[in-house]
């Protein structure tokens, strides 16, 4: 199978975004706007990206295998872990599925919490026809929950760190708005203006879990995005 060929400055972009990568995993940096896995759009997604990437890099002359376990938003940035083996993508889809992969994400809000750190416990249904997701009081929905710190701020936002703990639709952006906390350039959840590169400040910054092959501990961490003016390095 050929891979298109990738532009001198597309490969290099490709290769700095690597976070980790051995025989099994590639951790990379995904960036606002890509897509993970394709879709309707036709647009390349990230694992096509890196499957023409490791095709140049490595001399494949045949099909580079790349497995999807999770997804992140078109919108979000950050950490996203991709299978170099179907060993690894068949144990990593049931370590996300089981929550045995543990994740942090850096939230930039237009408003503080009204507490510090706490735990949101809510139940979400998800209208498919808006592609979107609200906090309901009723019998249906699905059980969400997060853990979150606030943990600095800029001259007119406030990062917050939030641990997931269940994995539901557009949580984070549905659980912070509900406590008046959008996060910056998310209309659809409430901020009063988008971004210009048509994101959200939702950045995939931790990860860690065993090695699906090799059992040992895994940990990385993401940098923060270059836009996000103003940030502290924590």
């Amino acid at each position: 199978m050929e891979y298109r060929e990738l532009t001198k400055a597309e490969y290099t972009d490709l290769e700095s975004r690597i976070l980790y990568e051995d025989n099994h995993l590639l951790i990379v940096n995904k960036k606002v706007g890509e897509i993970t896995q394709g879709d309707k759009t036709g647009d390349e997604c990230l694992a096509d990206s890196y499957k023409a990437f490791i095709a140049c890099r490595d001399g494949k002359p045949g099909r580079v295998f790349l497995g999807i376990p999770h997804r992140l938003d078109r919108p979000v940035c950050g950490i996203c872990v991709l299978a170099k083996t179907s060993k690894a993508l068949q144990r990593l889809s049931a370590m996300f599925r089981d929550g045995e992969v543990h994740k942090t994400y850096w939230a930039l809000c237009c408003a503080a919490p009204a507490q510090k750190e706490g735990l949101l416990e809510d139940r979400i249904d998800r209208n498919e026809k808006l592609n979107k997701s609200f906090v309901t009081k009723g019998p249906g929905g699905k059980t969400a929950r997060l853990e979150y710190r606030h943990v600095a701020d800029t001259d007119r936002y406030h990062l917050l760190e939030v641990r997931l703990l269940t994995g539901r639709h557009h949580q984070i952006r549905c659980q912070l708005s509900h406590i008046g906390c959008p996060i910056k350039g998310d209309l659809k959840y409430g901020a009063p203006r988008s971004n210009p590169d048509g994101g959200i400040c939702l950045q995939a910054h931790n990860i860690s879990f065993v090695h699906p092959v090799r059992n040992t501990e895994i940990e990385v961490n993401c940098p923060p995005p270059q836009s996000w003016k103003g940030l502290p390095v924590l």
